[in-house]
């Protein structure tokens, strides 16, 4: 199934270009936005899922939102960076639809793209190296807003450029299997499509045609939680992303996700995160967020 173009609302937070000298070593980095990279020279080592990538000049690389990776360097790394994430939308994520390779050869014109990108907005690069400068709630919120305040033109030319260099990754991209019961494929999609509602698992389980405890059964078998549990999670991802890159009360943040009780949605999230809400605001980025 093609996901509609419409449907990649990708809104640039930082671009901009950073030569590191052997000091490019973050540890544990899981940030709200998508990460771009077009290598230029030299060489770093990005871990990530359990597995090493080298990241080469010549190259393009992406790091999904909420993905935990790690960064090593120990000499001249030059790249330039794209951070963005997907605005407020009803429709699944993307990155909760495909899989996508985080390696692909940069073609002609991508450095010169993002050189470009880098000469217009001068103001969307990073102060500095050290991620507590910029990974924080209120260098998010200003990122977000300087994007709002530009004139329509700038916001054209920027997504069109963005969705030029994610094209390179689309191309490779495979729809993710959840599961191979059809059922569940359903009931998945379900709940992507409808996060910011509350969502009842007897409404799940007719979605699937099963009852509700035969519903549990299934899911606990392929995903490991149940489907109170998978909800909850993918609603405090969202509420992470609202809380750093708005200005919404908690109280608000907890009703747009579908929740009637915002105490409860405060419970939730501190359980998932070990935060408060207003704690994750002021603490997040305190330490390991990188570049």
């Amino acid at each position: 199934m093609q996901m509609p173009i419409e449907s990649l609302n990708l809104l640039m937070l930082n671009v901009g270009f950073a030569r590191q000298e052997a000091d490019w070593n973050w540890q544990d980095v899981n940030s709200p936005f998508t990460r771009i990279y077009c290598v230029t020279e030299g060489e770093a080592v990005l871990h990530l899922e359990g597995k090493a990538v080298r990241l080469t000049k010549g190259n393009l690389y992406i790091i999904p939102a909420y993905t935990s990776h790690s960064y090593e360097c120990d000499g001249v790394f030059g790249h330039y960076y794209l951070h963005v994430y997907e605005g407020f939308k009803k429709e699944t994520n993307v990155f909760e639809r495909f899989d996508f390779p985080t390696e692909v050869p940069a073609r002609e014109g991508d450095e010169e793209l993002m050189r470009r990108m880098c000469e217009r907005h001068p103001d969307a690069r990073l102060p500095e190296s050290d991620p507590r400068s910029y990974d924080n709630t209120r260098g998010l919120t200003d990122y977000v807003r300087r994007y709002g305040e530009l004139p329509l033109h700038e916001k054209m030319a920027l997504r069109g450029a963005t969705l030029l260099l994610f094209s390179r990754f689309m191309e490779r991209a495979k729809e993710k299997v959840w599961t191979k019961d059809e059922r569940l494929t359903k009931v998945v999609k379900h709940i992507h499509n409808n996060i910011y509602d509350d969502i009842d698992v007897d409404e799940l389980a007719d979605v699937a045609c099963v009852t509700k405890p035969y519903l549990i059964r299934l899911f606990r078998r392929d995903f490991g939680v149940s489907p109170l549990q998978y909800i909850n999670r993918k609603k405090v991802e969202k509420a992470q992303l609202l809380l750093l890159t708005g200005d919404m009360a908690v109280k608000e943040v907890a009703y747009t996700l579908g929740f009637g009780d915002h105490s409860y949605f405060i419970r939730l999230f501190k359980k998932v995160t070990g935060r408060t809400p207003m704690e994750y605001r002021e603490m997040f980025g305190g330490s390991g967020k990188g570049k």
